[in-house]
Formats: C-alpha cells, structure tokens, sequence
C-alpha cells in the first residue's frame, strides 16, 4: 500500500512540476507522464536508499546537499528508461527534481502511508 501511495504522489508531483515549468521537463502524452511516475516511484523506493547509503560520508562532508545530486541523477535516470520523456541536461534535471521533492513532500504532508 504505501508503495502505491508513493507512486501517487510522485505522479501528482511530475504532473505539477511539468505544468509548472514546462521546459524542464516534456512528455509526449499522458501514459507517458504515467510510466515515469511509476518508473520514478520505483527508483526513489529501491535505489535511492543504497545510493546515499553508499554516498554516506559525501553527504556528510556537504551536510546533506549531494543528495540533491543524487536526486538529480536519479531523476535523469528514470527519463532515460522511460521513451517520450525529455529532460534537456542536469540542470533542469536538478530544478525538476528539487521541484518534485518540494511538492512530494507536501502532498505526504496531507497524505499519511
């Protein structure tokens, strides 16, 4: 369940993000925006984890700001595997993803797992 909770915030977050700013990120239709929401939830469930697990003593050493990398990077990521969607460069990566935690996080706010 709290799978499918994180996977509704995250598609409402992305939905946001590319009505907000829409040169950051594009998709070519609503399935696709679908796709990389879920594709999105998924790496923010699994690999996320290990990823700052593993870039511990970096995020140490930046008080917590290479995560903001890392969100990045992985939000590049779920654009590469989803076709349709396209992200031109880290930076817009980095504000996408940055924008997407912001209202993430404000939707769990209100939204309890």
């Amino acid at each position: 369940m709290g799978l499918l909770i994180r996977f509704a915030v995250t598609f409402v977050a992305v939905f946001v993000t590319s009505r907000l700013l829409p040169d950051l990120i594009q998709f070519s239709d609503l399935s696709t925006l679908l796709l990389f929401a879920i594709v999105l939830a998924v790496i923010n469930a699994l690999v996320r984890p290990l990823v700052l697990l593993l870039t511990c003593p970096i995020q140490i050493l930046t008080l917590g700001l290479a995560a903001l990398v890392v969100n990045a990077l992985l939000f590049l990521l779920a654009a590469s595997l989803v076709p349709g969607v396209q992200v031109d460069g880290f930076w817009n990566a980095f504000v996408a993803a940055l924008i997407v935690s912001v209202v993430g996080w404000g939707i769990s706010l209100v939204v309890h797992d």
